[in-house]
């Protein structure tokens, strides 16, 4: 190929805080020409970038729209929609990449020759369904996307094999799988430390009940310290928490980090822990970057009862699947962990880095952007 063909990779969020968007971004910058939208500074590699100045808020549509089901006037009207049309030439880029649904209609609308690829990072329609106020008015418009809009995509991929169930189920969506897998790490594991060194990472969002984790560091009968990096989506939430943990000496709040360094931090550590009480379908298939940071910095990881985490921890032996959601039950799991154990656990980690590495994951978005890349010849 003479000249490399161009790829428009869109994305309504911070591009460089965007740990699966920029994947794509480096998976794809030697080989194709890369323009891409979204929020915030240029990533690097990219020839071009379009920003989304911060005022404009990327969930915001109107209202009144959504409730007379006006859904394409309420997608077109949109401030973030009003604002890249314009900026965006149909047909300029041989192949767009859309992530997640709010994107898809307008990359279709741009008409690239060799077709659009969407990588839905939720199961859309689902995604905060603990909200009545969400359940009546946005999901059909979630569902209107799928329908309308994700079905005209050239191809398909999303972060499980259970959403890719069900969006083969609901809507007919064939869908590839590309899990959130980490780049592959070089390293070995630590020793096991004295006290036991938990590790949480991700999103302070209340629905997350992060709460738990402290609950369980106070009931626990080991020893244990327990480091957060978690990035201030509520700063409300975030303070309650702080708060929270005030009686806790023994847990750190630590300033976020990107995900290019999340990992060094992580490797300091003995136990990676994520128990999500299931609030909703993507909550309870949540198959999420922090699990394969925890595989790359080498941790044991401790779950819930999560079906696609706890079938990876169950097939590898990668640590404790507790049997159920609550501080209690993972109060109990620490009281029974071993220091051999943890680090049995450790090594399993290090046994499949690899497999569950970045590099051999993000060859399922290859694929699909090449096959459309060949269309042209």
């Amino acid at each position: 190929m003479s000249e490399r063909r161009s790829l428009l990779i869109i994305s309504l969020s911070r591009l460089v805080a965007d740990a699966r968007v920029l994947r794509q971004i480096r998976l794809f910058a030697d080989r194709y020409a890369v323009t891409t939208v979204g929020y915030g500074p240029a990533p690097d590699g990219v020839v071009e970038h379009i920003q989304v100045p911060d005022e404009i808020i990327a969930w915001h549509t109107d209202r009144r729209l959504l409730i007379l089901r006006r859904y394409q006037s309420a997608y077109d009207t949109a401030p973030v929609i009003k604002h890249l049309r314009p900026r965006l030439e149909p047909g300029r880029w041989d192949v767009v990449l859309a992530n997640d649904v709010d994107s898809v209609p307008l990359a279709v609308t741009l008409r690239p020759p060799a077709g659009v690829h969407a990588d839905l990072h939720e199961y859309a329609s689902r995604q905060n369904e603990e909200s009545w106020r969400w359940r009546w008015f946005v999901a059909p418009y979630r569902r209107w996307m799928v329908r309308t809009w994700v079905t005209r995509a050239a191809s398909v991929t999303t972060v499980g094999e259970k959403l890719a169930q069900e969006y083969r189920r609901e809507f007919g969506v064939e869908a590839g799988v590309v899990i959130n897998a980490a780049p592959y790490a070089d390293r070995s594991p630590t020793p096991v430390g004295e006290p036991l060194r938990l590790v949480h990472s991700g999103a302070a969002r209340r629905n997350r009940s992060l709460g738990l984790m402290l609950d369980a560091v106070r009931l626990t009968e080991r020893p244990v310290t327990l480091d957060l990096y978690v990035v201030p989506n509520d700063p409300g939430y975030l303070a309650e928490l702080e708060e929270q943990a005030a009686d806790l000496p023994q847990v750190r709040f630590n300033e976020p980090v990107t995900p290019g360094e999340l990992v060094e931090r992580l490797v300091r550590c003995d136990v990676g822990v994520f128990v999500l009480p299931p609030l909703t379908f993507n909550y309870l298939n949540t198959l999420p970057n922090k699990f394969f940071d925890y595989v790359q910095a080498r941790l044991a990881i401790i779950v819930g009862p999560s079906p696609e985490m706890a079938a990876l921890v169950e097939q590898h032996g990668l640590g404790v699947v507790t049997p159920d959601f609550t501080a209690e039950s993972l109060a109990r799991a620490l009281d029974d962990l071993t220091p051999e154990q943890v680090a049995a656990f450790k090594a399993a980690s290090h046994a499949i880095a690899q497999e569950y590495s970045a590099q051999e994951q993000v060859l399922g978005w290859a694929r699909a952007v090449d096959a459309l890349a060949a269309r042209l010849g």
